[in-house]
């Protein structure tokens, strides 16, 4: 799918939108919590594609955090600002501890940060290019095979 252009959400959220070039994913504009060295799943340079096993088996913990359709869902809701557990549950329609449950995961992953404030707990995204990775997932998922 070309850069720049939205992908609908399963779960019928608003949509998500790839970033505009792989050139921004490479060299982001700081303060965005975008990863160095991100590559774009486009860019076939393959250049920073990690080859050394730590690397794999972190890739891999990655991808089995975000193994659930449920937790793929948080993600998307988080990557578009911050959410107290009871907004997640009013906007997933889902009951509060299979979310608090799934939140658990994503903050074990380190995918997800939780910050008090005053009597909530508010969650967000460590890393925005998380969603990318969801986005991209999605995505692929829906291309009907050649």
């Amino acid at each position: 799918m070309a850069p720049g252009v939205p992908l609908p959400d399963p779960a019928g959220f608003p949509l998500v939108t790839r970033p505009p070039d792989a050139a921004a994913i490479r060299n982001p504009t700081p303060g965005t919590g975008e990863a160095p060295g991100h590559r774009a799943a486009d860019d076939p340079s393959g250049a920073d594609v990690p080859a050394e096993p730590s690397a794999l088996d972190a890739a891999g913990a990655l991808l089995r955090a975000l193994a659930s359709p449920v937790r793929m869902r948080l993600v998307l809701s988080l990557a578009r600002g911050p959410r107290c557990v009871h907004e997640l549950v009013d906007e997933l329609s889902l009951p509060q501890p299979l979310v608090s449950q799934h939140l658990r995961v994503l903050r074990i992953s380190r995918l997800v940060r939780a910050e008090r404030a005053g009597r909530e707990i508010v969650y967000s995204l460590v890393d925005a290019h998380v969603a990318h990775v969801v986005a991209d997932a999605v995505a692929h998922a829906r291309e009907t095979p050649s």
